[in-house]
């Protein structure tokens, strides 16, 4: 039990509000799932904390029983994160509210909530923050790595526009970094992952976003050259309104796509326009898409914001086998398009995947040593994930996913979106990920972690003292 005995674990039980969790109990099995079906790990507890005492709390006693303390805020770390076999999962679920503030335009946001959550408590007052594209993702956990989505080429990305966090330190010390206090962990916070603390809330800048434009464009997956080499050029060039994310993927059996394209591979894009939507501007904007050729499917539409951020929740449901890696890009040449041709024709199985997401536009608006995020000057952040429904084929999408990634890195910028390291990544993949910001992250880690407690992460080691 790694340290955690009878006494000891009934005490904890005692010392919180919520829930806590060990083998055997009723529930814990479902406690401990998350996102990524392939991970299947066994904590030895799983505390659920209500409140920053119960943070507190739980800190306190993983130092006293001398175990590995992992944080879960909405378990999508595709790496498994947020559990360690025989550790302690401090679980910030029950933290999920959302308080907005209409006139200043902010919301305050719990450690555990998801982007579903934050979208419908600001929807219904016409605002929004960039975050992802998938409603059942954990904010916390998108924002530390940085944050990017639908709406960053407009906004920026998710630290773009986190104004102050609230965090509970290794030591159990309660602080709120901003802009005046303690700046030097805001920082660090706005990309750095959660080598530094464990955030309890969240303060974000909202921004005007109701109704956006919605549109998906699919071409036969033989045409990727075509696309590709009209898509690299267009959308850098195109207004900060309209962003959309090229993939490849396989059509899925359901609406609004024609029965005579289901289930097949394709290549395309996804839309999204927060522009002005008076008449038939939407399609107007999207004519251009004819350009690289008729596409096999061309389905436009107006919809509420919080409706085209849960557009992939059925498709994508918790429990599915993940195995994901990506990387930053500033150009996409036509060697790596043939790359990008040989594995979309070759889509293991019928949920896998590749995303080139738009980086740029307000992105580039920010210093590069502003944040801990040190590729301002990339275009598109990708990611392979190879999924599927069946842990029987757990390693064939693994082998698709690293066979992709090798070949098409050596087209890449070296470093990648923190959160979209793959397990068994190496610690030169972290360094070259944040660039010449790396050592600074080191020495604020010592400042706020100097022994390394939080390092269920994808890792940044404390400075060595002088």
């Amino acid at each position: 039990m790694g340290g955690i005995n009878g006494p000891a674990l009934e005490s904890l039980r005692g010392a919180l509000r919520g829930p806590v969790l060990a083998p055997g109990d009723p529930g814990y099995d479902e406690a401990r799932g998350i996102y990524n079906a392939m991970i299947d790990r066994r904590p030895a507890v799983i505390a659920g904390c209500v409140d920053v005492a119960d943070v507190r709390t739980v800190l306190s006693f993983a130092q006293d029983a001398g175990v590995e303390l992992a944080v879960r805020g909405g378990g999508h770390s595709g790496p498994g994160l947020c559990l360690v076999d025989d550790a302690l999962t401090l679980d910030l679920t029950p933290m999920s509210w959302v308080d907005v503030d209409q006139e200043t335009r902010t919301a305050r946001v719990g450690g555990g909530s998801q982007l579903g959550d934050l979208d419908h408590a600001t929807h219904t007052f016409g605002l929004a923050t960039p975050a992802g594209i998938v409603s059942t993702t954990g904010v916390g956990g998108l924002t530390l790595g940085g944050g990017h989505g639908h709406l960053t080429r407009r906004y920026g990305l998710t630290i773009d526009n986190l104004l102050s966090a609230d965090v509970v330190l290794a030591d159990g010390t309660f602080v709120t970094a901003s802009e005046n206090d303690h700046p030097d962990l805001l920082w660090a916070l706005r990309g750095g992952g959660g080598n530094f603390g464990v955030v309890t809330s969240f303060t974000f800048r909202l921004h005007p976003v109701d109704t956006v434009g919605v549109a998906l464009t699919f071409w036969p997956v033989d045409r990727t050259r075509e696309v590709l080499q009209w898509y690299r050029e267009f959308l850098p060039a195109a207004p900060q309104e309209l962003t959309g994310f090229f993939a490849l993927l396989t059509v899925p059996p359901a609406p609004p796509f024609p029965e005579p394209i289901h289930g097949r591979k394709v290549c395309g894009v996804v839309w999204c326009y927060t522009g002005d939507l008076e008449g038939d501007r939407l399609e107007k904007t999207l004519t251009v898409v004819n350009t690289p050729g008729p596409p096999a499917f061309h389905f436009t539409t107006p919809m509420p914001y919080p409706d085209l951020q849960r557009m992939f929740d059925g498709l994508l449901p918790k429990g599915l086998q993940w195995y994901w890696r990506g990387d930053f890009f500033d150009a996409i040449p036509d060697d790596a398009i043939a790359v990008h041709e040989q594995y979309g024709q070759n889509l293991p199985t019928g949920l896998s995947t590749m995303h080139l997401y738009p980086v740029d536009g307000a992105t580039r608006r920010v210093d590069t040593g502003d944040t801990a995020w040190a590729y301002r000057d990339a275009t598109w952040s990708g990611v392979i994930a190879g999924i599927d429904p069946e842990p029987t084929n757990a390693g064939l999408i693994r082998q698709w996913c690293v066979d992709y990634w090798s070949d098409l890195h050596p087209y890449s910028m070296g470093g990648a979106y923190i959160n979209f390291l793959g397990e068994e990544e190496s610690a030169d993949r972290v360094r070259g990920t944040y660039r010449d910001h790396y050592d600074r992250l080191a020495a604020i880690k010592h400042t706020y972690d100097p022994d390394n407690f939080f390092q269920a992460n994808q890792n940044i080691p404390p400075a060595l003292s002088d």
